[in-house]
């Protein structure tokens, strides 16, 4: 049985190009699964890469992302003095349980909600297609088409003003960016954007809307409890990040992986009944999908297919490590858009599995039908092995993704 590996690794760890896995990947998972490595802060953590782990380990209740604010928890930054999830946020919505939360705020996350609201999510797409011809090619699908929809999208759910996105990117950058902010920088943030979101969940007390912050005020629990004031807060605090930042990324990847490989566009352009399970390969298929990976603090030792994780030991799942791992896949390193079935971890699994994913999936669906209906000669204005990494993001998002047809 492989053990813990004695020199630890830098991580995240670097890929060569914006596309494409970090070549340690494949040598973890065959000789060591159960990594050591070091996060930019300096702490010491332990990284998993086979899907058999990673799987595993989301689903197991002796490994808890609550023990990240335990003060042995490893940091990810030296700024994150106290630790992402200790920040207000996490500790509001921990103050609300996290099932019970999952279960207020999930019903209104279901795959048929979200079905109905793709006809507005495609006309919205639309909108922002001409915008991007007007400007003509070269053009970039981030700042005309990714960014803006998925901003457009949750900003329209949560009943926030549109006008305000610009603030959302400022404060999402400051969260989610590993190596630029001091913590005085990021607890500034912090407190702007609760305080922009009391202000906010305060005047739909007084004019509640037809939106899902203000159903949320009257929603109860199975015991008959309310939402706290506090928790309502961190809510739109919690959806509007994930709500764009995670999104905008897959929509931009998306895009460059299908036009990398000219046969793959074309496939879907003459095949468009390929949509669903092509957006499904492709979030497989992206090791930047999951970004820094799913943290948890194991609380036991824990013995896995690939090693022993002590108790104490902060873990990180690579899900977009096992979502190429030669053991759980046909072909891993081949995009097949057609592939069935396919039960990848980009929105990780478990009690915390990303509570968003029906309405990314709906919002990818919605962008690559009108990308392919209105722009079938779509094409990457650059070789795709210049695209380039934003670094030192949590997410991983692409700078650009320079466009023509």
């Amino acid at each position: 049985m492989n053990e813990v590996r004695k020199q630890p690794l830098e991580y995240p760890v670097v890929s060569p190009t914006a596309l494409e896995p970090p070549a340690e990947w494949a040598e973890l998972r065959s000789t060591c699964p159960v990594a050591g490595v070091t996060f930019p802060s300096g702490d010491a953590a332990v990284l998993l890469t086979r899907y058999e782990d990673v799987r595993t380990v989301l689903a197991d209740p002796r490994l808890t992302r609550e023990g990240l604010a335990r003060p042995d928890a490893a940091r990810i930054t030296a700024g994150d003095a106290e630790g992402i999830f200790s920040s207000p946020t996490a500790k509001a919505l921990n103050d609300e349980g996290h099932e019970r939360w999952r279960r207020m705020v999930g019903k209104w996350f279901t795959a048929k909600r979200m079905a109905a609201l793709k006809p507005r999510m495609e006309e919205m797409a639309d909108q922002l297609v001409d915008a991007m011809m007007e400007h003509g090619g070269p053009a970039d699908v981030i700042s005309h088409l990714a960014f803006p929809l998925p901003v457009y999208v949750i900003c329209t759910m949560l009943g926030v003003p549109e006008s305000d996105r610009e603030r959302f990117k400022e404060w999402s950058d400051t969260f989610l960016n590993m190596t630029k902010y001091s913590r005085e920088e990021t607890d500034a943030a912090h407190r702007a954007f609760a305080a922009y979101m009391a202000d906010l969940v305060a005047d739909k007390h007084e004019a509640p809307g037809d939106d899902l912050l203000s159903r949320l005020m009257n929603a109860e629990d199975a015991e008959g409890e309310p939402m706290s004031e506090a928790g309502l807060i961190a809510t739109g605090q919690a959806l509007l990040l994930a709500g764009h930042e995670t999104t905008a990324g897959f929509i931009a990847m998306m895009t460059a992986h299908l036009l990398s490989d000219r046969g793959r566009w074309e496939r879907l352009v003459e095949d468009p009944s390929l949509i669903r399970s092509a957006v499904e390969e492709v979030l497989r298929f992206d090791p930047n999908g999951s970004g820094f990976g799913m943290l948890r603090y194991a609380h036991e030792d824990i013995e896995l297919s690939g090693g022993t994780v002590p108790s104490g030991t902060t873990v990180v799942c690579s899900m977009a490590a096992a979502n190429r791992d030669e053991q759980a896949w046909e072909a891993p390193d081949v995009m097949d858009l057609g592939r069935s079935p396919n039960p990848h971890l980009a929105f990780g699994a478990g009690p915390h599995s990303c509570l968003g994913q029906p309405l990314a999936r709906t919002e990818l669906q919605a962008v690559l039908g009108v990308l392919l209906r209105r722009l079938p000669q779509l094409r990457l204005a650059v070789d795709a092995d210049a695209l380039q990494r934003q670094e030192g993001m949590l997410t991983s998002p692409l700078r650009e993704v320079p466009v023509t047809w």
